[in-house]
């Protein structure tokens, strides 16, 4: 009796070890049906919210998508990243791609969903100041950004709405890499304010170094930011990929829509290790009070012919681009039906 049921147990053993098999199989399959794709953003930011929702709820896995998603510290890298072949979608503020086609880019990056529709940085100052007013900064210091990218450009847009001269009025440092301004700021007082990006401005805030004063994203109103773009070619190659990539970001676009701050700070806080649950709920709130995503990814017209206002503005436009040359809509309204 003993070796039947050994026997059996063994047979059993065997039977349940092969029956395992063919799921251990599909799984091995699902994996590998995974399309591996490369995304460049232009920063790591809680800013773009709804993206890192698509990665931690599986939005983009589900649409059979392995996202590597790469920083490149800048629009301009990210720029490079595409020309060369690094990255298959970038994401960057439209201004690059516009530049691009301007300097004659013989495979222009081509806009096919926007996440932002206003800006995402805030004007810090070294003391509270309650009452504040844009003429306040009349003969201050402060640090700025790159010259010819959307955060400079939306901040003297700004300036230039409420009567002040960028040039005349006040003194803008751009010389300071993107992303080091708030270490530069805490470090030399020098400068009167600085334009930052989250977490920067709320970790000078809790530092001490700084208060939040004023955000771009109210005082500049609805601008197209940020948005996603691939090269001409790959479109062509490959409009499965970018259909079934804009698909899994609607739905992150939708959660964030459908869900509170606390709840959205708890889905991307892996994005966001260095980041207590506490802050990261506090900066999410920040850009979900200002209402800075879109409801769907469509980049309309009339967003795009705005950011060649802002452009011809800053004196960054040589010659406006045909809206239809550098911006598609097809992957936007379909995910949104």
């Amino acid at each position: 009796m003993r070796i039947k049921k050994r026997l059996t147990a063994a047979v059993l053993a065997v039977l349940l070890a092969v029956a395992a098999l063919p799921c251990a199989v599909m799984a091995e399959r699902k994996e590998e049906k995974l399309t591996k794709i490369t995304l460049n953003e232009v920063a790591h930011s809680v800013f773009y919210a709804p993206q890192y929702v698509a990665i931690e709820k599986g939005y983009f896995a589900a649409q059979g998508l392995d996202v590597e998603l790469v920083t490149g510290f800048g629009a301009d890298k990210v720029l490079t990243a595409l020309i060369s072949g690094e990255a298959d979608i970038g994401f960057m503020g439209a201004e690059a791609s516009i530049y691009a086609y301007q300097e004659g880019a013989t495979d222009p990056a081509v806009n096919f969903a926007q996440l932002t529709q206003r800006a995402g940085n805030f004007l810090v100052a070294r003391e509270e100041m309650p009452d504040f007013q844009w003429s306040d900064l009349k003969g201050a210091k402060v640090l700025g950004g790159r010259k010819g990218g959307m955060p400079e450009m939306v901040f003297e847009y700004i300036l230039k709405q409420n009567g002040l001269d960028p040039q005349k009025d006040l003194s803008i440092d751009q010389s300071i890499d993107f992303g080091s301004t708030a270490a530069a700021f805490a470090g030399d007082d020098s400068a009167d304010f600085t334009v930052e990006f989250e977490p920067s401005a709320t970790a000078l805030e809790k530092e001490g170094t700084g208060h939040v004063v004023a955000s771009l994203g109210v005082d500049s109103g609805y601008v197209p930011y940020t948005s996603y773009c691939a090269n001409t070619s790959y479109l062509k190659e490959h409009p499965d990929v970018i259909q079934k990539f804009t698909d899994g970001l609607q739905m992150g676009m939708e959660f964030v829509q459908e869900h509170t701050p606390e709840e959205i700070a708890r889905v991307i806080a892996p994005q966001f290790p260095e980041a207590d649950m506490e802050t990261l709920t506090t900066i999410v709130k920040r850009y979900y009070e200002q209402d800075t995503w879109k409801e769907n990814l469509v980049f309309e017209k009339e967003s795009f012919e705005l950011l060649q206002d802002i452009l011809e503005d800053a004196g960054e436009l040589s010659q406006r681009v045909p809206y239809e040359k550098l911006v598609t809509v097809k992957y936007a309204e379909k995910a949104a039906e």
